[in-house]
């Protein structure tokens, strides 16, 4: 295996340093993402116009596989949603490759991004603010096929059964806007609206955040037997780590732009290799009262991501850093020998010279 501390990216066609660089579900692969990277560039004035680059995704690389679902979790800012908006082409990433069923994105030789669309959708946040309030519910469904060449007839029965799915009437709701509906039954006609491409992919950014519990459970419970029925596999993006624990089959933990762990959901909860993953899942409120926290589990707010820190992004706030934190970058490496659990820490790399590293060699 290489050497999994680098000073810097390692190359991209490296094929053994991608391998340390992502995870697989195991199945067969649907997305395969390969270092991806989105910087944002910073104006400050007329005198300054480059003040710095915001490095919102640096680097990010995974597998999705047939019929799984993803949760990615981290911090505000930490490049989430950034990630999805590039996968969808909402914007256009400064290099890497992202390839659906093994056809790369945007490639003369690959899947054009039209063509990608009919295979990956996605359900935003705000349920009110993507939905065009001045057409019909039926209208906003069907707009997609419609866009996409199909007939008018048969976008718009498809917008119907669509509508049944997600558990709205048709007959009461097709003739009315978004502001006539609630935040559940908006969201619901977002995640129609996704389906109604027929894709086998769904981004999920945030998709129940913004709703009631108790709204928020049916639609979670919607989400999953949407994904049984239709064989769907979805990449389920959330601040709630007991959501993502309940609907998810791996976890993608994001710092800063990175990705620093990756595994099962039982390995991410259950056998936390990084101090940041363990820092968010104290952060999780508990219903008992004898396990209550008595110290915040992370101190300081992120680094200013247009200038972070050398080495591991996270060293500044972890309690576990040494010196060889701030002087090398750690690399996504095995925990335990386990296949899919990845860790981008020197604590998980042996022989890294950190005192908390297995002992033996990388």
């Amino acid at each position: 295996m290489t050497d999994a501390i680098a000073d810097e990216r390692p190359p991209k066609d490296d094929a053994t340093t991608q391998m340390t660089a992502r995870a697989s579900g195991g199945g067969r692969p649907v997305l395969t993402v390969n270092d991806l990277v989105k910087h944002f560039t910073v104006k400050s004035g007329p005198f300054q116009p480059n003040a710095g680059k915001v490095l919102a995704v640096d680097g990010v690389s995974f597998e999705l596989s047939e019929g799984e679902t993803l949760g990615i979790v981290g911090e505000s800012g930490c490049g989430k949603s950034t990630t999805a908006r590039v996968l969808m082409r909402l914007m256009e990433p400064d290099s890497g490759e992202v390839m659906i069923k093994g056809a790369k994105v945007g490639a003369p030789d690959g899947i054009s991004v039209r063509d990608m669309r009919h295979l990956l959708q996605m359900v935003f946040q705000d349920s009110y603010a993507s939905l065009n309030p001045r057409m019909t519910i039926e209208e906003t469904i069907a707009f997609g096929p419609r866009a996409q060449g199909v007939s008018l007839d048969e976008a718009n029965q498809r917008a119907r059964e669509l509508l049944g799915h997600v558990g709205l009437d048709p007959n009461l709701f097709i003739r009315r806007y978004p502001h006539e509906l609630s935040g559940g039954q908006r969201q619901r006609v977002n995640i129609a609206r996704a389906l109604a491409l027929k894709p086998e992919i769904v981004i999920l950014d945030e998709a129940v955040s913004a709703l009631d519990k108790s709204v928020e459970a049916q639609v979670l419970n919607l989400l999953m037997d949407l994904k049984e029925q239709l064989n769907l596999t979805y990449i389920f993006i959330s601040h709630d780590l007991h959501v993502v624990h309940y609907v998810s089959d791996r976890v993608l933990v994001m710092y800063l732009g990175k990705v620093v762990e990756i595994g099962s959901v039982d390995e991410i909860y259950s056998e936390t290799a990084h101090p940041y993953t363990r820092a968010l899942l104290s952060a999780m409120p508990s219903m008992d009262p004898s396990n209550r926290a008595n110290e915040p589990p992370i101190s300081g707010d992120p680094p200013n991501p247009i200038n972070p820190p050398s080495g591991c992004r996270f060293h500044t706030r972890c309690a576990f850093a040494e010196d060889i934190c701030s002087k090398k970058e750690p690399l996504l490496h095995t925990v335990d020998g386990k296949p899919r659990h990845y860790s981008a820490c020197f604590m998980s790399i042996p022989g890294s010279d950190h005192s908390g590293a297995p002992k033996g060699n990388r």
